[in-house]
């Protein structure tokens, strides 16, 4: 179930590790995600967030969490 929370580590999460490691989890290439889910999802909230970034880019809809994002670096910035 897609939980307000959820959108907003999305906006706000780094990558922890890889060849992305510090990019926003929104901002990962959809390919990467397409690969992470034939390896398998890292386990607990983070593989969970991946698969929910996947899903999302997939549908054509990461445009909502993309403007979330600029919110919250805009904010970060006050």
């Amino acid at each position: 179930m897609l939980e307000e929370q959820h959108v907003i580590k999305l906006a706000s999460m780094p990558m922890p590790f890889g060849k992305y490691a510090g990019e926003t989890l929104i901002d990962l290439p959809e390919t990467y995600l397409i690969w992470f889910a034939n390896k398998g999802f890292p386990e607990g909230e983070l593989g969970q967030l991946l698969g929910l970034c996947l899903e999302i880019k997939t549908q054509g809809v990461d445009g909502v969490v993309q403007g979330l994002k600029h919110r919250i670096n805009n904010q970060q910035k006050i």
